[in-house]
Formats: structure tokens, C-alpha cells, sequence
């Protein structure tokens, strides 16, 4: 028999927080150096980062499990823009990871304050090499997480359920009553082998709304959440 939800795991990028497309951040941190560039040219340049950054080999560095290896590896991506712009590389590795350039969705903040307040145990389970608190924080939501996880610290990645059962640990919650929501299929769905339900919200521009709204209303449902619900709809593990 299904349980109520007592405890609510949330991803970061792409699910509480957004930040613009890499081709913009391009294209702004361009201009700051003063070299304007079109979005032709912005989008080759955010391509020609996105493809290397998932390159086989490239991945296999585990730029999420070590901070060391996360900052080493992206200013080695980021810095491949240098070849179009002198000194952008390293401007877009700031930009990047500037927690004001982090934005929540809309709803984000308050749905995680919902929860708390009604006695619901909030985390945030993230796959980074660098430390997200600090956007929580900017923005005042590190205060209404219980816990937060990053593969980082704990040498795991979504979607291999360990990392989820660390933040269990942290919470204090049992997998039957917990919900993890995400964005990404792959590895946020990861939760379901580690005997979760989990909710995946569409993808949306940053400071927009992504339905994370609907979160409260579906831990109020209790034991009628189902194993999974993708962009609203009912899915399959």
C-alpha cells in the first residue's frame, strides 16, 4: 500500500534554479569584452563547448564526482572560446557559475517553504563539481533545504541510486515516502531503483515557470502520488 509523502528530494539545474542558455551566456559575456558577436556565432561557440563537454572520453573524467576535476575540466572547455574571443573562456567559466546568474523558477522558493512549513523534510540532490549552496543562498533557499547533496562530496552520480540514498540518510526518510523531483529522465529517474516516486517537470527558460507550483498539491494527495508523473502526465519506471 502506497504511503503519504513525508519528504521531498528536488534537483538543482533545470528544476529550482535555471540560468540562460549557454549560447546567450556567450553572447553577454562577449559584449562585456567588448566584442559583439551574433547568434550565429554565439550558438557555434556554445556547440562547439556543448559536443567536447559530451565527448565519451570527456565524460569519462568525472568532472561531477571531484571538485578538482570539475573546475580543471571546465575551464579547459569553457576555454576553447578563447580561439574566437581572447579571454572569454574564462569569463563564461564566471559567468557560469555566478550564483545571482542562477535564477529559480517561478514558484520554487515558495513551494520549498510550503513543505517545510508543513512538516515535509526538503533536499536538493545535485550532480556538480562546484558548490550550489552558494545560489541557494543568494537567493534564500538554502535556508528551506534540510539537506543538500552533491555527487561531488559524496563520489556519486544520478543515477546510480546511491546518491539518493544518501540524501535519505541525511533526511532521515524512507524511500516509500519520498519524492524525488526532476527534470532529466536518465538521471533524476534514477530515484525509482532506489524505491522513490518521481515527478519530471518540462523543460523551461530560466526565471520561468516550470510547474514546480504543482508540487505541494501532489504531496498533499498522500498515498495517490503515483510511482511516476512526467510533465503532469502519469508515466512508467
Amino acid at each position: 500500500m502506497a504511503r503519504p509523502v513525508r519528504c521531498v528530494l528536488f534537483d538543482f539545474g533545470g528544476t529550482l534554479f535555471g540560468h540562460d542558455s549557454l549560447a546567450t551566456a556567450v553572447m553577454t559575456c562577449a559584449r562585456a569584452l567588448g566584442r559583439g558577436l551574433d547568434d550565429a556565432e554565439s550558438r557555434a561557440i556554445a556547440s562547439d563547448i556543448d559536443t567536447a563537454a559530451h565527448e565519451p572520453d570527456e565524460v569519462a573524467r568525472g568532472r561531477d564526482l571531484d571538485a578538482a576535476v570539475w573546475w580543471e575540466r571546465w575551464g579547459a572547455l569553457y576555454g576553447r572560446a578563447d580561439r574566437r574571443v581572447p579571454g572569454l573562456g574564462g569569463a563564461l567559466r564566471d559567468h557560469m557559475h555566478d550564483p545571482l546568474a542562477w535564477r529559480p523558477y517561478r514558484g520554487a522558493l515558495a513551494t520549498m517553504r510550503a513543505l517545510r512549513d508543513a512538516g515535509t523534510r526538503v533536499g536538493v540532490v545535485s550532480n556538480t563539481g562546484w558548490d550550489i549552496r552558494e545560489a541557494l543562498r543568494a537567493h534564500g533557499a538554502l535556508r528551506e533545504a534540510d539537506a543538500v547533496v552533491l555527487s561531488c562530496e559524496v563520489g556519486v552520480a544520478k543515477p546510480d541510486p546511491r546518491i539518493f540514498a544518501a540524501a535519505l540518510t541525511a533526511l532521515d526518510a524512507d524511500p516509500r515516502e519520498t519524492l524525488m523531483v526532476g527534470d532529466d529522465a536518465h538521471a533524476d529517474g534514477g530515484a525509482a531503483a532506489a524505491g522513490m516516486r518521481v515527478l519530471l517537470l518540462p523543460a523551461t527558460t530560466a526565471g520561468g515557470d516550470n510547474g514546480i507550483g504543482s508540487v505541494r498539491a501532489l504531496v498533499e494527495r498522500g498515498p495517490a502520488v503515483p510511482p511516476w508523473r512526467v510533465g503532469g502526465a502519469v508515466g512508467v519506471a
